[in-house]
């Protein structure tokens, strides 16, 4: 059992493992293991793209090795610079504790909270003082710092880098040391801080940890990664009508890359594209849900979208607000950018309880239970 857990591990859904053959050792040594996870609560949501390296994260949990999940609350404040080409505003402690409402809660539906340990790294950065930081900035320096692409294409295009962005990666390298991680798993994106992890433990005269990558995944419209900003995300808190919903909506050169990175099972070789896509939302919704939910949310999307009945049971799409335009409305719908939301007005292809929308810019009053449809397949029942 252990040996197919072990292959999953270091083969399905991984990217990149510094060092491949010190970690394989370790796992089949009968070690136990501290496998570090760091999340910045930047948001109040989890979403299936955070799902991809959780469920890495419950692999390691399956094998017995003891899972370390740190909430980067003091990091937050700072704000990650990976994948940015502009500095990212800091959020105040205040923000930060309104996202962490339900954060556990919703990771605790793919790892064992309760046999994980949880730690929050302002721990031991607010306790340590201005002493702890400098100590931990001369385990690297400006010219490694400034090395990382991100830093690299601001400071080509003249755009600015604050002080603290640069600090970054040191003090998340730092949770390494803090917490003593065997191994640390994070996105690709995330491999200059997973590194600085490993650079930060010699320094402090500890063994470096493994490091292990997984792939981001492309949301909803196909191109960009899954993020809430982009509006292309599926929850794990979304109703079992809009997971299964947003999932069916996705193209299908991304089915394969869904079932490995998010289900246990292949994408069947024998099936139709669409057959597949209905498989691949009954099996993640079901994941999340109980199979009869899943299955519920299926019967709801065929009696839609093969009778061609009305979209009563449409998924709900909560707006917040009253009024909002209509260009919003389908940024907040996942449709895509901006520039995609526009081209389908101009098609014709919005509509609000069956009546063409041709003004982007219009203002959209909501009552509640109004019916969107967005393109051929995409309805919405906003509330």
């Amino acid at each position: 059992m252990h040996n197919d857990i072990i292959e999953r591990i270091l083969f399905r859904g991984t990217e990149e493992i510094i060092e491949q053959k010190h970690l394989e050792e370790a796992l089949h040594s009968g070690k136990k293991l501290r496998v570090k996870l760091g999340i910045d609560p930047t948001a109040p949501d989890i979403h299936l793209g955070h799902s991809v390296v959780l469920r890495k994260l419950k692999q390691f949990e399956d094998m017995g090795h003891k899972i370390v999940l740190i909430i980067g609350d003091f990091t937050a404040q700072i704000g990650d610079p990976s994948g940015r080409n502009e500095t990212r505003n800091p959020l105040s402690e205040k923000e930060i504790q309104k996202n962490l409402k339900g954060y556990l809660e919703q990771a605790g539906k793919i790892i064992n909270i309760k046999k994980a340990e949880v730690r929050h790294n302002s721990e031991w950065h607010e306790k340590g003082g201005l002493k702890h930081i400098l100590s931990i900035t001369q385990s690297a320096t400006i010219q490694q710092i400034l090395r990382r692409d991100d830093f690299k294409k601001r400071i080509a295009e003249d755009s600015e880098i604050s002080m603290l962005e640069t600090l970054y990666p040191i003090l998340q390298g730092y949770d390494s040391v803090a917490v003593k991680a065997d191994v640390e798993l994070g996105g690709t994106d995330q491999k200059f801080n997973l590194l600085m992890g490993r650079r930060v433990q010699r320094h402090f005269g500890m063994d470096e940890q493994d490091v292990l990558t997984v792939p981001l995944i492309e949301g909803t419209d196909g191109i960009k990664k899954m993020s809430k900003s982009y509006g292309n995300y599926i929850g794990l808190s979304e109703t079992p009508e809009n997971m299964f919903g947003k999932t069916m909506t996705i193209p299908d050169t991304l089915i394969k890359k869904y079932f490995t990175l998010l289900t246990d099972i292949d994408a069947p070789d024998d099936m139709d594209p669409y057959r597949s896509k209905t498989l691949l939302a009954e099996t993640i919704t079901g994941m999340y849900y109980s199979k009869k939910e899943a299955e519920k949310a299926k019967e709801q999307w065929i009696q839609v979208f093969s009778k061609k009945e009305n979209p009563t049971d449409a998924p709900e799409l909560k707006i917040g607000k009253k009024k909002i335009s209509l260009l919003d409305l389908l940024i907040k719908s996942g449709v895509g950018s901006k520039s995609e939301a526009r081209r389908l007005v101009i098609q014709n292809a919005i509509h609000i309880n069956e009546e063409v929308k041709k003004n982007p810019d219009e203002i959209i009053s909501i009552q509640g239970g109004e019916i969107l449809k967005a393109g051929k397949k995409k309805f919405f029942k906003l509330t």
